[in-house]
């Protein structure tokens, strides 16, 4: 019997070129072409040649790993239809779907993600163009299940940036990437004090969206808080990596979900409290004698009873809290419709910087400050992190670097969760040739991830 293929995960590769702005023509063009699939899957290669000084010869070829190649005149509808649309039948049996967009500073990776133009569209980003689509078929839901639970979309929006996470639903609230006891990692935002010693940790807010309209505001209103500065190529770069999630949802979920978040707040105080009687207990049993050394108190006894209960009271309100767990994984498991919980992730990541190679053409570079340059260093090292983990995921490899930063701590639950869907990658590049550097370093990138795949 033959070996066994090793197992690899689906990751798609495409790359898109953008429009060549009125104040870059009269430096010329990047010399580019994709070649016919020469592989057995039908990948393609690109080509690219006119960097450097007049005159030269520099070129490049990638490796056949491209799904496909959007050239400039294809407008945001065109790159839905092709890539986006053939994922909704998948998540609509509940499966779950990543899209990332990499390029460099100015590239078009907003354009493409969230897109500038809500009312054309034609021009509309993925995200919002997927849940146009997904919210016709959710209402269509709707009205032929009159006595089942309305189907929404619920959506949480922030943006990455250094180590902390920002909330761009709760006005840019600083949250802290956690990894739990669970192994999972959790997203940890304000703690606030409430009536009785509750202590609340607030998660990322998950706005609920019962229509489309409610959604394209929502997220219009988030979208103008993110943060941006300058960079290589481009004074109003995102210095930030922007991760939108969709989900689909009902009222049940979003009340199951508050409620965990409630007995938690619960269970904090209790905790608290057995620890430090715990603490306080074991800490009157001995006593000091000369030399450092420690010895039972004689005139005290350890009031275990006392402890016994205080671990009792917690053992309960942490059973309240897997009782809630519990029920929201059984309203998920129950639901009458598969779609109940599927899952889009949309990711417009940071603009990366290169260092220009010795010799190349030089590009005009705005003068930073230390804080940005610093930014940019942070960005390289997640996109370094996140192709490693592309390309250990994509080959099922048994260790996958999650932990290089977080940026990958965060998208673990969505590599990990889109085992039985697929991942894909947009690289945006720039025709305009100053920025030939730039779009070459972006389209090796894609290369080295698309060639991992079977």
């Amino acid at each position: 019997m033959p070996p066994t293929a090793p197992k690899t995960n689906n990751i798609n590769v495409f790359a898109r070129w953008r429009r060549l702005a009125p104040s870059e023509a009269a430096e010329g063009t990047i010399d580019y072409h994709s070649t016919s699939p020469t592989d057995p899957h039908g990948h393609l290669s690109v080509s690219i040649s006119g960097g450097g000084d007049p005159g030269s010869t520099q070129s490049w070829t990638s490796p056949p790993a491209f799904n496909a190649i959007f050239n400039p005149e294809d407008d945001n509808g065109e790159v839905y239809k092709s890539i986006v649309a053939p994922a909704i039948p998948h998540v609509l049996r509940g499966g779950s779907c990543n899209f990332f967009a990499y390029g460099h500073s100015g590239s078009g990776k907003t354009h493409t993600i969230i897109g500038y133009d809500y009312d054309d569209e034609r021009e509309l980003g993925l995200c919002l163009a997927a849940a146009r689509q997904l919210f016709k078929v959710i209402d269509d839901l709707n009205a032929k299940d009159n006595a089942g639970e309305r189907l929404g979309i619920g959506f949480s929006l922030f943006e990455m940036r250094k180590k902390s996470a920002f909330d761009l639903l709760n006005r840019r609230t600083e949250c802290h990437v956690r990894e739990g006891h669970d192994g999972k990692v959790h997203i940890r935002g304000e703690t606030e004090m409430l009536e009785g010693g509750k202590v609340r940790v607030c998660p990322i807010v998950r706005r609920p969206c019962w229509s489309y309209e409610c959604f394209r505001q929502e997220l219009t209103q988030a979208v103008g808080a993110r943060a941006v500065g300058s960079s290589s190529v481009h004074s109003q770069s995102s210095r930030t990596h922007a991760i939108l999630e969709l989900e689909i949802i009902c009222q049940s979920l979003v009340d199951a979900r508050q409620a965990v978040v409630d007995r938690q707040s619960e269970l904090v105080p209790v905790g608290k409290r057995a620890t430090d009687i715990s603490i306080e207990e074991q800490m009157k049993a001995p006593v000091p004698h000369p030399g450092g050394k420690w010895a039972p108190n004689p005139d005290y006894e350890m009031n275990q009873e006392r402890i016994d209960a205080a671990e009792a009271e917690k053992a309960e309100h942490e059973h309240r809290v897997a009782v809630a767990e519990e029920l929201v994984e059984d309203i998920l498991k129950s639901a009458a419709t598969p779609c109940l919980g599927a899952k889009m992730v949309f990711v417009d990541l940071a603009g990366a910087e290169y260092h220009q190679e010795k010799g190349a053409q030089q590009l005009h570079i705005p003068k930073q400050t230390p804080q940005e340059r610093q930014e940019g260093r942070q960005i390289n090292t997640d996109l370094l992190a996140l192709k490693e983990v592309m390309r250990a995921w994509a080959t099922n490899q048994p260790r996958i670097p999650f932990r290089s930063s977080a940026l990958t701590m965060v998208l673990r639950e969505h590599f990990l969760s889109s085992e039985k869907g697929n991942s894909t990658m947009i690289v945006t590049v720039s025709p305009a040739k100053e920025q030939y550097a730039a779009t070459l370093n972006s389209l090796k990138y894609g290369s080295l991830v698309g060639v991992t795949r079977a």
